[in-house]
């Protein structure tokens, strides 16, 4: 089995939570469990509810699932300090997008997968988005950074040791070793 690197476990996250599009909330007083399990799975327990904000909680579940560790916080902002800061025209399928939400200096945010972006909207796949899982649309300008796990460093030279020859007796009983 080869070993997968963090970014092909970011698409694999990406891929899982596509899986999951059509999820929604259960209106009234009945939760959807597997949104719920979301709040477990990104370590928030406590959450019994699908009225929570839940899209970092899914993000941060999917991670998980695909192998990758996410922030651990239910704050979409959180994310800002995932990963590396990718410019938009460099932006792929499956990175990491964080909006601001109520102010741009605030607190609130969103976050979710990218899939492509133009007519300035960035087409997001994510949680919580119209109570579901879904691909929405979300206003270039209120993008706060696009964030992707860093690619493994390429593997420098193997450095091997040369054999140290051995020392001629005389050099020995010159060092007094002999």
């Amino acid at each position: 089995m080869t070993n997968r690197t963090d970014q092909q476990k970011q698409i694999d996250a990406f891929n899982r939570m596509l899986e999951l599009k059509g999820l929604r909330e259960i209106k009234g007083e009945e939760d959807n469990p597997k949104i719920v399990q979301f709040f477990e799975e990104s370590g928030h327990a406590w959450v019994k509810d699908d009225e929570t904000a839940w899209c970092a909680a899914a993000v941060g579940a999917v991670l998980k699932r695909a192998g990758l560790v996410g922030t651990g916080k239910l704050n979409a902002r959180s994310y800002l300090d995932w990963g590396e800061k990718v410019p938009l025209a460099e932006a792929r399928k499956g990175d990491i997008v964080v909006y601001w939400r109520g102010d741009p200096k605030g607190w609130q945010g969103h976050v979710g997968f990218y899939v492509s972006h133009g007519d300035g909207a960035i087409m997001t796949l994510g949680g919580n988005q119209g109570d579901a899982i879904s691909i929405a649309p979300y206003k270039l300008s209120r993008l706060l950074s696009v964030r992707r796990m860093p690619a493994p460093k390429p593997a420098g030279p193997t450095i091997r040791p040369r054999p140290i020859p051995a020392l001629p007796h005389w050099v020995l009983r010159l060092l007094g070793r002999a």
